[in-house]
């Protein structure tokens, strides 16, 4: 097992602990770290995530990813203080941008992430559910995207909201900004599942487990697969996805998992 605590480069916040990490048994799990701000995302925190996230990417013992946060919110969103602070147009774009890449760095990762959400997640932070290939919320959590309220529509996180529920769902938080509870994410697609907070820990931990005993390798392959398809005709959905499945009966993995399913046995995956 490896932790690691990452410590913020802001002197008026140098010992304040943004990210903690931690590596077990091939699932990588990164802790939000602001708990007096609610877990926003400000600039120094998504230096982090996203420096995690690219060792992440190259460490071939990592097979899953859970991301969570201490305190009693998820995520809410970005630091409105720092953004009151910025001069201009181009300061706040270049802010946005850095959390579009933080954002298409977890929808590229090669391995799967599933965030644990435990409270509030809000504008960025919803984003960040919804960017997450799974989610597991406890009943506690509400989700929303409340930018209509403060005269700055969410229009970045709209764009992996839409993604993950129907457009008018979608369309229904964006417009009104008014939280919706974990069930109702839950019904819309946001979030795989809904537990009681004493069960969240437990309920994310078998999933990771799960993910992590199979093949690192078909993983990658149907994570990438399975977002390149959705932007394709079917015709050649189809042949993308053929191609994509043959070629993994031809991996080292994929003879594994052959020969052990017909020789009745668990497979031993290379990695």
């Amino acid at each position: 097992m490896t932790t690691n605590a990452t410590t913020a480069a802001n002197p008026t916040s140098a010992t304040e602990t943004l990210l903690l990490t931690e590596s077990k048994d091939g699932i990588a799990t990164l802790t939000l770290n602001r708990p007096g701000q609610f877990n926003a995302l400000s600039s120094a925190l998504l230096e982090e995530l996203q420096f995690a996230l690219d060792r992440i990417a190259a460490d071939r013992t990592v097979r899953v990813v859970i991301l969570q946060a201490n305190g009693r919110g998820f995520c809410a969103g970005h630091d409105l203080k720092e953004i009151r602070a910025m001069s201009d147009v181009p300061e706040v774009e270049a802010l946005f941008a850095r959390c579009s890449r933080m954002m298409m760095t977890i929808s590229t990762l090669p391995q799967p992430v599933i965030a644990k959400v435990h409270g509030l997640a809000t504008a960025a932070g919803c984003q960040l559910v919804a960017t997450c290939d799974l989610a597991v919320a406890s009943t506690a959590a509400t989700f929303a995207t409340p930018g209509v309220n403060i005269g700055a529509f969410c229009s970045t996180p709209s764009v992996a909201l839409s993604r993950a529920v129907g457009r008018k769902h979608a369309m229904e938080m964006l417009l009104t900004g008014e939280p919706i509870g974990a069930q109702r994410a839950c019904d819309m697609g946001l979030v795989n599942r809904v537990v009681s907070p004493d069960a969240l820990d437990a309920e994310v931990a078998t999933l990771a487990r799960s993910i992590a005993s199979k093949s690192a390798v078909a993983i990658a392959t149907g994570k990438r697969v399975f977002a390149e398809q959705l932007d394709l005709q079917l015709a050649d959905a189809y042949k993308l996805a053929g191609h994509a499945i043959a070629c993994d009966f031809f991996t080292d993995d994929g003879r594994e998992g052959v020969s052990a399913i017909l020789g009745k046995r668990a497979p031993q995956w290379k990695r």
